[in-house]
């Protein structure tokens, strides 16, 4: 069987052999799509692996060549290309395959030149983001580690911040998740954390610590694992407001409320019932009501998926008519990270190497760091990446069980042809210059 560049598999000839890009989209960016183990597993399938060198890759070029991978610039000769965040429009080669995050289902206006670049260059296109089974779950993510980090990062932002407004606190002492030799020993600290809070308590002035999350899927459950290690009581939405009321709250204790749905939006037609497969396909017939829990919430970690049909969560009218320096609302871990959408204070992406910002309502700007009148947004778009060799070995278990059948795949066929395991076809966005037909809508926007 020859594929795309002409290499015959099923031969002595040649090997099918697939390769693994560095990553180069920022400083930060230190995952994998495949680790070491899963280069000696494939290696020892007759599969060749060829990797880029990188000096930022969490795991050192030397563990790949010890898997018996070869560590080289050059991956032409691959069948397919590996990769975690968008490739350079200079990497693409004719006809050849590649996996990656694209970012480019929503017709992301920043990614339609490198989509139209590999339809001219006649490639494949496969996004992690579209494996998915026959209930259309996804099958391969980072989900549960954004989550994990964007709960570190946001209690790290508000151990700080309270310090800022002179109130010490036990989660000052709380590290930035790429500041821990691994989330072991993250989580370790986090139980020392913990148990102070159980004997010594929280300071009165906090009031009752209370975190609140928007969503309730993967990144939600990652959250909610770190909070989990602190001495946490779980509130419902509907008896926030009474909790607060009556103060009988216990400050060794920290609070956390779960927002479904069902209680973050009511019908605009207060005549009808909320319905949770309408709010899926009609969100226009939902108004947002999620601003009566904002005055009562420490932290709100937002774990949504949101597209601009839905309402928003934190709009700047709120902020701008409630949100003082004496409010409780300090931190919002805007792990969503959609730009100015379900918080729609969130006016840009953030980095690990500037995480955080204050808000300030009065005049709609932001200013990075802790400082200042407003809420602080924690918005980086990369949150696993701070824990890159977890979330890497995670990520590449999931993925797996594809790889060896994706790198032998002749990608030259036509799509109908293409001899791919259902979960990853139903993920190719493009091949052979066209868009293919789940995917034909994104060409409005290229």
């Amino acid at each position: 069987m020859k594929c795309s560049l002409g290499l015959t598999y099923g031969s002595d000839k040649m090997k099918p052999v697939m390769g693994i890009r560095r990553e180069d989209k920022n400083e930060w960016e230190r995952r994998v799509p495949l680790s070491p183990d899963h280069a000696r597993e494939l290696t020892g399938q007759g599969i060749e692996v060829l990797v880029q060198p990188s000096k930022i890759r969490v795991f050192e070029d030397s563990e790949y060549s010890g898997a018996g991978a070869v560590v080289q610039e050059d991956l032409s000769s691959c069948n397919v290309v590996f990769g975690v965040k968008e490739f350079p429009i200079s990497i693409f080669k004719n006809n050849q395959a590649y996996m990656f995050f694209s970012h480019t289902i929503k017709g992301q206006s920043y990614n339609m030149p490198m989509l139209q670049t590999l339809l001219d260059k006649n490639c494949t296109l496969m996004d992690y983001e579209k494996i998915t089974n026959d209930k259309n779950f996804r099958l391969v993510f980072f989900g549960n580690y954004a989550g994990l980090a964007g709960m570190m990062e946001t209690l790290h932002t508000y151990g700080k911040r309270m310090v800022h407004e002179g109130i010490q606190n036990p989660l000052a002492g709380f590290k930035r998740p790429l500041d821990y030799p691994s989330l072991d020993a993250a989580k370790a600290d986090l139980e020392i954390i913990g148990k102070i809070i159980e004997t010594e308590g929280l300071p009165e002035e906090l009031g009752p610590v209370v975190v609140g999350f928007a969503g309730y899927g993967n990144v939600s459950r990652g959250a909610q694992e770190i909070l989990d290690i602190l001495p946490t009581v779980e509130i419902k939405p509907e008896d926030l407001a009474n909790f607060m009321e009556t103060g009988q709250w216990d400050r060794h204790k920290v609070y956390k409320v779960i927002f479904y749905e069902k209680d973050m939006v009511v019908p605009v037609d207060s005549s009808n019932e909320f319905e949770l497969q309408d709010y899926f396909k009609n969100p226009v017939k939902y108004k947002g009501v999620f601003s009566q829990y904002l005055d009562k919430l420490s932290m709100l970690v937002n774990c949504i998926y949101w597209t601009p049909d839905y309402p928003i969560l934190v709009t700047k009218d709120w902020l701008k008519n409630n949100w003082t320096g004496e409010s409780k609302l300090k931190v919002i871990g805007d792990i969503t990270c959609d730009i100015e959408g379900s918080i729609e204070c969130t006016l840009t992406s953030t980095e690990p190497g500037k995480p955080v910002f204050v808000y300030l309502a009065e005049a709609d700007e932001m200013v990075y760091g802790i400082e200042g009148n407003g809420p602080i947004i924690m918005a980086v778009d990369t949150l696993p990446s701070e824990l890159p060799r977890e979330s890497s070995t995670y990520f590449g278990n999931q993925l797996m069980p594809f790889v060896a059948a994706m790198a032998r795949t002749d990608y030259s066929v036509d799509f109908e042809a293409l001899e791919l395991p259902p979960e990853i076809k139903k993920s190719v966005i493009s091949h052979k210059g066209n868009l293919m037909p789940d995917f034909k809508y994104i060409s409005e926007f290229l």
